[in-house]
Parts: structure tokens; C-alpha cells; sequence
């Protein structure tokens, strides 16, 4: 499911106990905070015993499911009754997960969103800090704690000097929801948008945003796509559309500042050598999903209009592949697409930063010619950046967003396809 993925929600099974399987047939699909996948049988045989099934979350590394590779084995029926067959049952996986052995860790990092779990789930801070993390360096994950849940038996005894510190409480209430019957209607969050809102909160309550705007003036490179944008399709048979034109002024600016091509993890900064740009992409459902350029620094302008084009029609086509959609180290959002001036974007977890594109509009402008100060017709443009204020301060947000711009205002007319 690739390296940043811990668990995952089972949408549907294609396959039944009994059911004879071949090696690489799709058994189940299962989705993730990234995109939704096919996930086939390993070998043929006959599916023994299915033990998630949909809607159920289960953690990267968890048995779904058992085959007899030879096709004789006893088999579960959904109500637990057991069919013999020739076959021993394997023995090898077990239902049930291990107990918990506790060994207190004082120096585990606990996260807002471990903290919060731990505190619905009534949980000791030494309970939580003995949890073994599956995370990198052995950080706790959420599915870590929930799986522990699982296991355990006997909750410790509450020690109120070890209690997990709870948030600080309101004192305003919250507010009261007029619900019309007969004319208001309540709609249920899909997976997608939850999880979208988690991610969202999850960022807010991790990094203290500041945002940064600068105008551009863009004319240059409005006039120029428009002059080739036709000459272009017959050439690569790709359309020229501004995305990659943006993705380019962004890679190239982070490669004079590197700084903002990184990742907090606890207190220590990780650079990222590759320059993959995510781009928040709309579906039809009106979730927004992140594919990625992957180093994008290394593109012609004419493969970065290929992977554009390509993710933009998987993502409306829900095409996308796992590794099409992780690994991003800085996202862009362009919000001109809806009609916005500009925007205020919230950055993409673990990344430090976040560039938001307003819609190009023309405008009366004073420019400065031979004839001296004159008033004309410019196509202009906001640039809003979001960045993590506790390692991107305002002089490396401002001058990487200011390099941006000059980019895209420099960009030069005679470049050729």
C-alpha cells in the first residue's frame, strides 16, 4: 500500500468462503486516506476463512484471509461453523492478536491525534508510552493504539500524576442546530470526506500557519500559451494547460530553496534530495484528492504536461494508482480554477508548505516603459503560501514565494516547444 499507508477500510469482498481463486484474481478492494486499490489472491487455491469484512479497518501487515493452496482445507462459513474438507487447517496465522507485553517507554512521542485517542479510551500515559510503535524510530501510529485496544485485558490501574493531560475545556457551549423537519436534510459524511477532515484538523492542531501573498503579472506567459497551446497539441498530442507551466516555477524554486522541500519529524528537519509537486485535484464527488509529479525538477515542460494530463483524467476516472498519489514533499492548489482571487490553503501533512494559485484576471495596471509610468491592460494573478512557522520562517516563505512569481513573470515569450 506504500510506505506512509498504516492501515486500510475494506470497501467490498469479490470473493466468498468456499470460492476457488486463481494467483492475481482481485479478492477484495480496499481503500486508504490516498486512493482505493484491487487487492489480488497471492496463490490459487480455495479461501478458507475470511476474518475483516467490509467497512472493517485493518492495519497494513493483518491477515484478511486464509487460502488452501491445494485447494482442501477445512472451511469457515460466515456463521463460524466449519465445512471438512481433506486438508489440515493452517495453522501457521492466528485469529487473535498477541497481549500487550507493558514495559513503559518515558521518552515515546505522543501525538495530538495519539493523545486524543488515548484520552476517549481512558488510557494511562503509561499505558500509551508502552505501546510498541510501528512508526519510524518506533513512533506510535494510530492502528498501534487501536490494536493494543484489541489485545488487552485487564486496564491498568489510573495513576493521576501519569493521566494523559487532558485539552483544556470550553466554557461556550456548543452551538444549537436548528434542524427543519420537512425541509432541512441530513447528509452522512462519505469515507473520503472524513478522512479529509481528519487530515485537516490533524494539520491545523500540528503546524502554526502563517500565509505570505504577493500580485504577478503574468501577461507574458498568458499571451505565449495562448499563441502555442495549439501548436503544442499537434506536436505531443497533450493540451497545454497552465498546471505544468506553474509546476515548473515551483520546482525550480525550490531548487534555490531546499529549505521548503522538507518534512518535521519530532525535532529533527529531513531534506528531501527528490522534488515531487502534489496537486490538489477536485473529484467529481467533490473530495479533493493530491497526485504527485515525481521530480518534477527533472521534466521537459512537455512530461510535466504528460504526467499532469494523466493524473488529472485518473483522478476524475478514479484511476489513480497507489504510488501516484504518495510522496509528495510540497503540494500546489490552484484555486483560480474555481473562480477564487486567491486563497488561504492548509498544508499537506508531513510537508511544510503549501502554494495556493488565484485565478488570472485581467486588469488596469500602472506599468513602467520607455515612455515612462503608463496605465495598460496586464493579466494578474495572487500567490498565497501557507508555511509551518516552526521551521519555514517569514524570510525563507516570503523569498521562496517571491521567487515563484518572478518565474512565472519572467517567463520568457521566445521559449520553444
Amino acid at each position: 500500500m506504500g510506505e506512509s499507508i498504516s492501515e486500510a477500510t475494506i470497501i467490498s469482498w469479490l470473493k466468498n468462503v468456499g470460492d476457488k481463486v486463481e494467483a492475481e484474481e482481485t479478492l477484495l478492494e480496499v481503500a486508504t486516506d490516498k486512493v482505493d486499490s484491487e487487492v489480488p489472491a497471492p496463490c490459487s487455491g480455495v479461501i478458507t476463512e475470511i476474518r475483516y469484512q467490509k467497512d472493517d479497518v485493518v492495519a497494513v501487515g493483518e491477515v484478511l484471509a486464509l487460502i488452501s493452496s491445494d485447494g482442501t482445507a477445512e472451511v469457515k462459513t460466515q456463521k463460524g461453523e466449519v465445512a471438512k474438507t481433506n486438508a489440515p487447517q493452517p495453522t501457521t496465522a492466528q485469529s487473535a492478536p498477541k497481549p500487550v507485553q507493558l514495559k513503559s517507554n518515558p521518552d515515546a512521542f505522543l501525538s495530538p491525534l495519539i493523545i486524543s485517542i488515548a484520552q476517549k479510551e481512558n488510557l494511562s500515559l503509561e499505558e500509551v508510552q508502552s505501546i510498541p510503535g510501528s512508526g519510524a524510530e518506533g513512533r506510535i501510529q494510530k492502528s498501534d493504539v487501536f490494536n493494543y485496544l484489541k489485545s488487552r485485558k485487564y486496564p491498568l490501574q489510573r495513576n493521576p500524576q501519569l493521566a494523559v493531560p487532558s485539552a483544556p475545556v470550553s466554557t461556550y457551549p456548543k452551538p444549537v442546530i436548528n434542524f427543519v423537519e420537512g425541509k432541512d436534510r441530513i447528509v452522512e459524511m462519505d469515507r473520503m470526506r472524513k478522512m479529509i477532515a481528519d487530515h485537516m484538523v490533524y494539520s491545523k492542531q500540528t503546524s502554526p500557519h502563517v500565509t505570505s501573498y504577493i500580485e504577478v503579472d503574468v501577461t507574458n506567459l498568458v499571451n505565449w500559451r495562448n499563441e502555442v497551446k495549439d501548436k503544442f497539441q499537434e506536436k505531443y498530442n497533450e493540451k497545454l494547460t497552465f498546471t505544468p507551466i506553474f509546476v515548473d516555477a515551483v520546482a525550480k524554486a525550490i531548487q534555490d530553496f531546499p529549505m521548503i522541500n522538507v518534512s518535521v519529524d519530532d525535532k529533527k528537519i529531513i531534506v528531501h534530495n527528490d522534488i515531487n509537486i502534489g496537486m490538489a485535484t477536485a473529484l467529481p464527488s467533490g473530495n479533493l484528492i493530491v497526485p504527485v509529479v515525481r521530480n518534477a525538477n527533472e521534466k521537459s515542460l512537455s512530461e510535466l504536461a504528460a504526467s499532469v494530463n494523466h493524473l488529472a483524467d485518473s483522478s476524475r476516472n478514479n484511476k489513480l494508482k497507489p504510488d501516484e498519489v504518495q510522496g509528495s514533499t510540497f503540494t500546489i492548489s490552484n484555486v483560480g480554477t474555481f473562480g477564487s482571487l486567491m486563497g488561504t490553503p492548509i498544508i499537506n501533512q508531513p510537508e511544510v508548505a503549501i502554494l495556493a494559485l488565484g485565478i488570472i484576471k485581467k486588469r488596469p495596471e500602472v506599468i513602467t516603459t520607455e515612455k515612462g509610468d503608463e496605465i495598460a491592460i496586464r493579466s494578474m494573478m495572487y500567490l498565497s503560501l501557507s508555511f509551518d512557522h516552526r521551521v519555514v520562517d517569514g524570510f525563507l516563505g516570503g523569498s521562496f514565494l517571491r521567487r515563484v512569481g518572478d518565474y512565472l513573470e519572467k517567463f520568457e515569450t521566445t521559449t520553444a516547444i
